[in-house]
């Protein structure tokens, strides 16, 4: 018999990916905006031209956006939204952290796959490590965040 405070696998997605939604997204972009800009102007300054560097540009661009709104999400500072889904995204910052790194990853690979000449598992492997990267600083984040709340 189910506990009506049970919760099933997909609703545990479904709460991650709530949760997720909640975050700073248009701060986000504006940040990964001015990231990629940033890593694009010092590349071109420096002499590099081609689609190499848009792809490294766009792909700081989208690590520091899914970063800082993952970052945002689990810190869960938004008003005006639905506390239960806060609390839960504070509670589970490592489910929360799997939703935008899961995003980076797919996102990456296919922007590698389509402007760049990188083969399949070299661009698989670079959206790896940096979705691993952002999953594990959102993660941390937040769970330094719910032990000092806690």
């Amino acid at each position: 018999m189910r506990h009506s405070t049970d919760v099933s696998r997909a609703e545990k997605r479904q709460l991650a990916v709530a949760s997720a939604s909640l975050g700073p997204w248009g701060a986000a972009a504006a940040v990964g905006a001015i990231g990629g800009g940033v890593q694009l102007a010092l590349k071109t300054i420096g002499g590099d031209f081609g689609l190499g560097i848009l792809t490294g540009s766009l792909s700081v661009a989208l690590m520091l956006f899914f970063l800082v709104g993952g970052t945002g999400a689990v810190l869960g500072r938004k008003t005006g939204t639905d506390h239960r889904i806060r609390r839960w995204a504070r509670a589970h910052p490592w489910k929360v952290a799997a939703v935008p790194a899961a995003a980076l990853l797919v996102t990456d690979f296919v922007m590698r796959q389509i402007l760049s000449s990188e083969g399949f598992f070299g661009s698989l492997w670079d959206g790896l490590w940096r979705a691993a990267l952002v999953a594990g600083v959102i993660g941390v984040v937040g769970s330094v965040a719910a032990s000092r709340r806690g």
